[in-house]
């Protein structure tokens, strides 16, 4: 390579060709000379690497976005997806070479040698790298819980600084937008007068005991809720758009002869009625916790252990069973640190225990099997297999 005030020519080429004893018949019969342009650093460009979708992605005229906070690594995401960005050094220069042709690009008459002038705008000798992780979403609870909305009479009262429109939180949150609205409908949040809120729990009980008490009253089947009825009759109490949130959330939305009707969901009723009574119980005797559920939940609902999986555990150790409350959404998004805090909280873990709170860890094509043969040592006691740390647990 060489500068602008020295550039070769054929001649040059040739002979250096003959020096370097290389056959001219074994090379391309166009010869590109390669020269630098004016004021090249290798910081002016950064190069990224990208798979066959994520090109079709550029190529149809989308946006790839890089989200994260000062204080976070950054992430990528397309409009459903979100990408690591990992720094990977190449022993060999990286040039930038704008229109320049590969050899499957170049024609292949027999014409005789001729010289391409080409000139390099940048160089590099690292690219980031890209690899599809599961988006990062504990910090949006986090955000939506620093003012969670507790009702209409305090509406409009709030610190607009601790209030989140979907913009804000695509600032803030390391997702794609889709990734993003999907969790949103997870963990029950709704839009109040354009920012986007989480009930609080006390509240979301609240409107749970309104809907629950007006079916026993009215003799409905909680599998058929009319909601122009429960509308109608709740809201005197809650606004409107809250009840018809809470059945969206906590129902199946159907239509028989243009009325609509809820489908109260069993499991997510029972689950919640559940961590009503276990937020404020370090522990719980089981046997006794199990008659207080099924007595609170609405009649004809059936409690289950297995509608608490990733939401509560159960000791079945020394003395009395017990129960406590322990949700996956509480424990950290990191792997390793996840591991540490469920050997942590118990030495040795059945499978069926903690597959439940390592589950969402789980990457494309990952099973459970695989995280627990990776950070976790497997052995049998009285005849049931359980795994414990691979390494010594933190305790502080």
């Amino acid at each position: 390579m060489q500068r602008n005030d020295n550039m070769r020519t054929l001649e040059e080429v040739q002979a250096t060709v003959e020096i370097a004893k290389l056959q001219e018949d074994d090379l391309q019969t166009t010869i590109h000379c390669l020269t630098f342009g004016e004021n090249v650093l290798s910081a002016d460009y950064c190069l990224m690497e990208l798979d066959d979708t994520l090109c079709k992605h550029i190529e149809a005229g989308e946006s790839l976005v890089i989200r994260g906070d000062k204080d976070e690594k950054a992430v990528l995401c397309t409009g459903d997806k979100t990408y690591d960005l990992k720094m990977a050094d190449t022993s060999n220069l990286l040039l930038l070479v704008p229109d320049c042709k590969t050899p499957d690009q170049l024609s292949g008459s027999k014409d005789s040698p001729h010289l391409v002038q080409t000139q390099i705008w940048g160089f590099c000798s690292s690219y980031w790298e890209l690899r599809k992780q599961r988006p990062r979403m504990k910090k949006l609870k986090q955000l939506l819980m620093e003012n969670p909305y507790e009702g209409p009479s305090l509406r409009g009262q709030e610190d607009p600084e601790s209030l989140y429109t979907m913009l804000d939180l695509l600032e803030r949150i390391q997702a794609s937008e889709q990734e993003l609205l999907a969790q949103l409908e997870t963990i029950h949040a709704c839009q109040v007068d354009g920012y986007w809120r989480m009930l609080d729990f006390d509240y979301e009980m609240k409107l749970l005991g309104h809907v629950t008490q007006l079916v026993d009253s009215e003799s409905w089947s909680f599998s058929k809720v009319p909601m122009e009825t429960c509308l109608e009759e709740l809201c005197p109490l809650e606004p409107r758009e809250m009840i018809e949130h809470w059945l969206n959330c906590f129902g199946k939305r159907s239509t028989e002869n243009e009325r609509v009707f809820y489908a109260l969901d069993e499991d997510k009723v029972c689950r919640a009625t559940a961590l009503l009574l276990l937020q404020n119980a370090v522990k719980f005797n089981l046997r006794e916790f199990q008659e207080v559920w099924q007595q609170s939940v609405p009649e004809g609902m059936g409690t289950r252990l297995d509608q608490l999986r990733g939401y509560a555990l159960v000791d079945r150790g020394s003395g009395p069973d017990t129960i406590c409350l322990l949700r996956v959404e509480d424990l950290s998004e990191d792997t390793v640190e996840r591991f540490n805090q469920l050997f942590t909280l118990r030495e040795k873990w059945t499978e069926a225990d903690i597959t439940p709170y390592i589950k969402d860890l789980c990457g494309e094509k990952q099973t459970t099997a695989a995280l627990l043969t990776k950070y976790a040592r497997s052995s049998t006691q009285n005849g049931v297999k359980v795994f414990n740390s691979r390494r010594p647990v933190a305790t502080t």
